[in-house]
């Protein structure tokens, strides 16, 4: 399966926990470490750690690797590393303080169909 369509599946499933301000990155002309960062916000760190926990069950399910994970302990920013595609969670206003957009502001953000629409 291709980078993209990975994170297509992602994004369905965070939004089952209704994960909020999606943005995915096209990243893989920037830096090695991936191909695509989607960053995400949940409105308290219960319900980033929640998002975390459902994706994790969701991708495994689906038959993807995690290969690292950081963060999920204090639910403030989560980071799950599945190879070509990283997902960033943060609670709203960690999000706002790291501003992983700005940093990354030359990569090209890609527009995702999800189950409901377009992202």
């Amino acid at each position: 399966m291709n980078p993209l369509d990975k994170a297509r599946i992602c994004v369905n499933i965070i939004l089952e926990r209704k994960a909020s301000d999606l943005v995915l990155f096209e990243v893989g002309k920037l830096t090695s470490i991936s191909d695509y960062f989607l960053i995400a916000s949940g409105k308290s760190s219960r319900q980033v750690q929640a998002i975390a926990q459902h994706l994790q069950r969701r991708m495994k399910d689906e038959g993807f690797t995690l290969f690292g994970l950081e963060g999920e302990k204090d639910g403030h920013w989560v980071l799950l590393d599945y190879g070509d595609l990283v997902v960033h969670l943060f609670y709203e206003p960690v999000r706002e303080f790291y501003d992983l957009e700005g940093l990354w502001i030359e990569a090209p953000r890609v527009e995702v169909e999800t189950n409901d629409g377009k992202l």
